[in-house]
């Protein structure tokens, strides 16, 4: 530790160390106010859009009771087995109020910056060392409160915190742009889909006849994603191969809403991976979940797609997961292939026709390619790909720079938060990434 640093229990950093309700009052749907749990948390704040809801009743009750966080609030995952891993600033005041499995850390900003703090909790070490001594319970992995607060941590003086943490909040700040970004071009990309294969908006002037999906343009057809696609299904790797280094295995449980998380891969030797290049993945393929969850549970459900980002181009396939290619006349289609399975009419067949038990579902490859999407001329279909495809490789883009960013950030985060380097060790390559 630096001479000018100061070790510190965090009860001494913190004006307040508290949880949220640990009453759960009834979730009301849409409306009402937004009440997140350990599962809303993100690195870049709370997702109050998937959080549940309730009444307005319950609402004031639980601020009275001390469980809103303001600006400047650190919280962190108290309960269950994600305990310590996610922590973030709330940025802007929020209505909301939080479940226990949520710890709010207020921090005493005359002591400790709060991203500092939010930098301190999220270094690998630091993170290591709190679980190791903070979290109890076999059944329900769990922070104990009057414990963590003798958690000691090491601060530089209060200048050089902030100094630290703005260099790493701003690559924060731009990973999180541009995944905000990438949505945008996400929803561009579906809305453009829908306006031409559900609305069929640059049609609307020609005749229009029945079919099995309704009304379509006169000369369309309909036609059985079989017919069109190629595939290959997901190899059943052994977990004796697993090791730290090396080609990653895509999982289900490593895909995110549509891409893949390439942090959370298990990975073998790159001589082991050369046996099974059958099972590569390449940009912008196409992987649907073969098992999975019912529709309750969309981040493992059955039927789940997932667009192969650049940054997982050579990875392999894991089982429970079937990979599509449409390549016609020589041309790839993957963003149209993508968009036509990316809705909830396919999810809703897919779930229809599944079979399982109550806690696991599974599609068999056949009812895949019995679905039917509306098929026009093979010209047409090259045009709306250009378009698409422009929007896509511009997401592929923003991966990748995130990619690097994340990489940055992970390289300095670690060492200047225990002193073990100064930033001006790092100035060009931090000027270059933002």
């Amino acid at each position: 530790m630096p001479k000018n640093w100061k070790t510190y229990k965090l009860g001494e950093l913190c004006t307040k160390i508290t949880d949220g309700a640990h009453h759960s009052p009834k979730d009301i749907g849409t409306g009402g106010y937004p009440m997140p749990s350990v599962k809303d948390l993100t690195p870049f704040g709370v997702n109050l859009e998937s959080s549940k809801r309730i009444s307005e009743l319950d609402y004031f009750k639980l601020i009275k009771q001390g469980c809103q966080p303001i600006v400047n609030d650190v919280v962190i995952a108290k309960d269950g087995n994600s305990a310590l891993d996610t922590v973030c600033v709330i940025k802007k005041s929020v209505e909301a109020v939080l479940l226990s499995s949520v710890a709010i850390l207020r921090p005493d900003m005359k002591l400790i910056d709060p991203y500092f703090l939010k930098c301190y909790f999220s270094s690998p070490a630091i993170l290591k060392y709190l679980k190791s001594r903070f979290i109890s319970g076999a059944a329900i992995p769990r922070v104990i409160l009057k414990d963590f607060k003798l958690a000691e941590i090491n601060l530089p003086p209060l200048p050089e915190q902030r100094v630290i943490a703005s260099i790493l909040s701003a690559l924060d700040d731009k990973i999180e742009n541009n995944l905000a970004m990438n949505k945008t071009l996400e929803d561009m990309a579906m809305a453009l889909y829908k306006h031409w294969f559900v609305d069929f908006g640059p049609f609307q002037e020609g005749k229009f006849v029945d079919s099995e999906l309704g009304k379509i343009p006169e000369g369309w057809q309909v036609k059985r994603i079989g017919e069109l696609i190629s595939h290959q299904k997901g190899y059943a790797f052994k977990s004796k191969w697993y090791q730290s280094k090396g080609k990653e295995i895509v999982r289900v449980s490593d895909t995110t809403h549509n891409s893949i998380d390439l942090s959370t891969c298990n990975k073998i030797s790159n001589q082991k991976a050369e046996e099974f290049k059958k099972y590569n993945l390449k940009t912008n393929d196409v992987i649907i979940a073969s098992v999975g969850s019912w529709l309750t549970n969309y981040a493992s459900v059955v039927g789940k797609v997932v667009r192969v980002p650049s940054t997982a181009n050579g990875c392999l396939l894991n089982q429970n997961a079937v990979n599509l290619q449409m390549t016609l006349k020589d041309k790839n289609h993957q963003g149209l292939l993508y968009y036509s399975l990316k809705n909830d009419r396919f999810l809703n067949y897919i779930v229809s026709t599944a079979q399982g038990s109550a806690n696991q579902a599974s599609i068999k490859l056949i009812d895949i390619f019995d679905y039917k999407i509306p098929f026009l001329s093979i010209e047409n279909f090259i045009n709306f790909s250009s378009h698409v495809d422009r929007l896509i490789e511009q997401q592929n883009q923003l991966t990748e720079e995130n990619q690097t960013l994340t990489q940055l950030r992970d390289t300095l985060l670690p060492k200047l938060i225990s002193g073990e380097v100064r930033l001006k060790e790092f100035e060009k390559e931090i000027t270059a990434a933002l």
